[in-house]
């Protein structure tokens, strides 16, 4: 395995309890069929919930991801990546396609994840969608300040009618972007294909149970429901977590994202450069990441997903082709608990 090129990643689809609905497989060129699960996780060294190894991201050589750049983090992640979250790639991208709406749930933040869970990182995450039915819809963020007793009943009592009339329905179409923070409920409706990044977790409160099992995290709802923003959010304060999307080149994603992540879309006819680690996501076209590191410049098309490591070097994106380059935080980006909106 070499770490000094950019290397092409296959899927990578833990058993997830939804279905897919083939669009996934076909925009990686797959058999619909055979490759039916509705996520795939891109470069992930982030182990299913209760579930290690499954989720971890394999290279050619039959090494994890995680195992890799555990063992040499500044040639993946670069030396003030390093000095500035250790051997963490502060990332995971995934594929995201299902054939149903995802129940009603949330994540927890920063501080409940290392008060409860033990972890440095909560779940805020993001969504760029590719694909999308006619009519297409996602639910975030409660319109009216909920109480903890009528939450805590809603879950109980799995009154899955009033947690949707509680939450604001956002009409979305392809290229559409929208930050999610940790702790606010939300759910992707039905005929969406998009990309998420998110941070490195899969902490998940499952507010509406539907084909899943259990949801408390462990820490039983009377705990797990106080990571729960229940506050209202205007129309206004909303409007700030969706992004200039992919109908732009450039940043795709609002300003409050970059402590957790940033994205930008990236066009091989403005032979744009790139560098440092991250993940490149192929959204449409044909073409070519040429640079100075070993080998033939890398072929792309729509579907190809490729881990790019620092040690790769600065490359560009050649030819009829459009992309979207997922970064880590930059290593003096702020460091809230929850964006700022």
């Amino acid at each position: 395995m070499r770490i000094d090129t950019p290397m092409l990643l296959g899927p990578n689809q833990p058993s997830q309890a939804y279905p897919g609905g083939g669009r996934g497989a076909r925009f990686r060129g797959l058999d619909a069929q055979g490759s039916p699960e509705p996520e795939d996780w891109i470069a992930s060294v982030t182990a299913r919930w209760g579930q290690a190894p499954s989720g971890l991201s394999v290279l050619e050589d039959g090494t994890t991801l995680k195992d890799a750049i555990e063992a040499e983090p500044e040639a993946f992640l670069g030396p003030d990546h390093v000095a500035a979250f250790g051997a963490d790639p502060f990332l995971l991208v995934k594929l995201l396609d299902s054939a149903e709406r995802l129940v009603v749930h949330c994540h927890p933040d920063r501080s409940f994840a290392q008060a409860h869970l033990g972890c440095a990182h909560g779940k805020t995450e993001a969504w760029l969608v590719l694909e999308a039915e006619p009519g297409a819809e996602v639910y975030l963020t409660f319109r009216r300040e909920v109480a903890r007793d009528e939450l805590g009943d809603w879950v109980s009592r799995q009154d899955v009618d009033r947690m949707l009339e509680a939450l604001h329905p956002i009409a979305v179409q392809p290229g559409s972007a929208v930050l999610v923070p940790a702790g606010v409920p939300h759910a992707i409706g039905a005929g969406i294909l998009l990309v998420e990044l998110q941070e490195p977790t899969d902490f998940s409160v499952m507010l509406e149970q539907g084909r899943f099992q259990g949801g408390d995290l462990g820490l039983g709802f009377d705990v797990a429901l106080g990571c729960v923003d229940r506050a209202a959010w205007s129309l206004e304060r909303l409007s700030h977590l969706l992004g200039p999307g992919l109908g732009q080149h450039g940043a795709v994603l609002p300003g409050a994202a970059d402590p957790f992540f940033r994205a930008e879309h990236l066009l091989g006819s403005a032979s744009d450069r790139i560098a440092g680690f991250g993940v490149l996501v192929v959204v449409d076209g044909v073409g070519e990441l040429a640079g100075e590191f070993p080998g033939r410049p890398l072929p792309l098309r729509r579907g190809a997903t490729v881990l790019v490591p620092y040690a790769a070097g600065p490359m560009e994106l050649r030819g009829d082709v459009e992309g979207i380059w997922c970064r880590p935080p930059a290593p003096d980006a702020p460091r809230p608990a929850r964006p700022e909106v």
